[in-house]
């Protein structure tokens, strides 16, 4: 017997059951964090459960959808599901990105249910130092 003390998580789950699993039209958003790490934009994905050929990443001009799905396990028919609170269906998340990032050169990786996207910063958006000109002086234009 399992007992919970999160009088919250019950409403979650009512509210997942009420709502339905996510669906390729009316995906699931997915929990995710984004920070600048150096000369990387770093995105990382809350994604457990899911196997590495059940996500889909895609860049279309500055919009990166990510998108996964998370189906039931394969059980015998004499198993009994006595909870069940790990929501199955599909998950998606949108985000436009900058100009300034390098979106040919994104690198993924997925460990331990967490995708980790870093996409470089353009070098034309590094800052960099412009070096002034000292000229002669004043000049005579003659015509």
């Amino acid at each position: 017997m399992l007992m919970r003390t999160d009088p919250f998580r019950e409403l979650d789950r009512l509210a997942q059951h009420l709502v339905g699993p996510g669906t390729w039209s009316r995906p699931s958003p997915m929990p995710m964090d984004a920070y600048r790490e150096g000369d990387q934009y770093v995105v990382a994905f809350d994604i457990p459960g899911v196997s590495a050929d059940a996500l889909d990443i895609d860049v279309e001009r500055n919009m990166l959808t990510v998108k996964a799905e998370r189906r039931p396990a394969v059980k015998n028919n004499d198993v009994q599901m006595e909870l069940s609170e790990r929501p199955l269906g599909v998950f998606s998340r949108q985000i436009v990105l900058a100009d300034t990032l390098d979106t040919e050169h994104i690198q993924a990786d997925y460990d331990a249910g967490v995708l980790t996207l870093r996409i470089p910063i353009a070098e034309r958006a590094k800052p960099r130092k412009i070096s002034i000109g000292v000229g002669s002086g004043p000049k005579e234009i003659s015509g």
